[in-house]
């Protein structure tokens, strides 16, 4: 029994040290993962937006004023018969370009023709009536004074001469007037363009200004026709005085000029429910490229402008409160600057207020940035 006693306590013994191992051992364990984290790992730098920048630089620009505009012809006019008959022949095809002299339309020639030459034959045959009475007048004087004639049949002879005279006049007068039907027969270009369709078959009997045969307009130079208000007429007066005033034509859809001209014409008037005066330009059209009626944009070249602060129209953002441009300070922070805009040049907008020269202006990335923060200019490219 004693030694049961002795058995159980020392087994006892050795499960509370072996408790006691476990406890210590468990302990420890904490103690290291606690001591592990402890160790604080860095944490990653601040993300730095790589961002475009140009500086902003002064140049010199040209100041336009931009109107919608729409062309118009010079000439424009309806092709119609001098004299009447039957149409004979279309020599120009509907809608080609002709020149000045150009065969369009014959009219059968036939009649004018004979009315010429019996003309002719009557200027002939008053010829050889007024070289007869030439020459007997001549013998009448010789007679007249020798006495050997009455001074009334003198009269007769030079009364006969001067009617001699009168119709030989007469009729060359005639002769004449049979050339110039004759010559109408033949309807040509009174200039050079572009004629119509064709209003009048061959065959038919064409009357005298009654009957239209086409329409022939003139292309090149085209008139451009516009609308500058009364505000603007200061500007295109004060450009005028200085000199004449290049005007620039875009088609639908350019952004750069395909023709130039010069403003010709300001009309005298304004017009009181639109406050608006009508002007006109001439385009040079030699290639064709504009034709009446069509709508294009003018640019009037009124002045230049000196020491314009220029930024990339990319680099415009807006808000609530207007126009801005976002500037790179010099600790690389982001710095809104609201900004107040001038004529635009190309890509280029002038900035009149808000901006200094060599101010690095962001371009891109704007979406992605705020004030104040931090960026990495990327390297600096000149604004063009």
């Amino acid at each position: 029994m004693r030694k049961w006693k002795i058995a159980l306590g020392a087994a006892v013994a050795l499960g509370a040290v072996s408790v006691a191992s476990v406890h210590l051992l468990d302990m420890g364990n904490l103690s290291l993962n606690a001591g592990t984290a402890g160790a604080a790992t860095p944490s990653p730098a601040a993300f730095v937006m790589p961002v475009p920048v140009v500086n902003v630089v002064k140049k010199t620009i040209p100041i336009y004023l931009d109107y919608a505009a729409r062309t118009e012809p010079i000439r424009n006019i309806t092709l119609q018969a001098r004299v009447p008959g039957y149409l004979q022949e279309q020599s120009a095809a509907d809608g080609v370009d002709v020149r000045q002299g150009d065969l369009l339309y014959k009219i059968a020639p036939e009649d004018f023709q004979a009315a010429l030459d019996q003309a002719k034959a009557q200027v002939q045959r008053d010829t050889a009536t007024l070289d007869y009475a030439r020459s007997n007048l001549g013998r009448g004087t010789e007679l007249a004074k020798s006495g050997y004639i009455a001074k009334d049949a003198f009269d007769q002879r030079t009364s006969t001469l001067r009617e001699a005279q009168a119709s030989l006049a007469l009729n060359e007068a005639a002769v004449r007037t049979a050339e110039l039907n004759l010559s109408y027969a033949e309807i040509r270009a009174p200039f050079a363009g572009r004629i119509g369709r064709n209003q009048a078959s061959v065959g038919t009997l064409v009357s005298v200004a009654g009957t239209v045969l086409n329409t022939l307009v003139q292309l090149d130079p085209i008139y451009v026709t516009f609308n500058p208000s009364e505000t603007d007429l200061t500007q295109i007066e004060e450009a005028r005085a200085t000199g004449p005033i290049e005007v620039e034509l875009l088609l639908p859809g350019e952004t750069q000029p395909s023709q130039k001209g010069e403003l010709t014409f300001i009309d005298n008037t304004i017009d009181h429910s639109t406050g608006t005066i009508t002007a006109r330009a001439t385009i040079g059209n030699g290639k064709f490229a504009l034709l009446p009626g069509q709508y294009v944009r003018v640019r009037l070249h009124i002045k230049q402008q000196p020491d314009a602060l220029m930024v990339p129209q990319t680099a415009l953002g807006s808000s609530q409160l207007g126009k801005y441009v976002y500037v790179v300070s010099k600790d690389n922070t982001v710095d809104q600057r609201l900004v107040s805009l001038g004529p635009t040049s190309g890509d280029l907008v002038a900035i009149l207020s808000g901006v200094a020269e060599g101010d690095r202006v962001i371009t891109g990335n704007l979406q992605k940035i705020g004030p104040g923060a931090p960026v990495s200019p990327l390297p600096e490219k000149p604004a063009t």
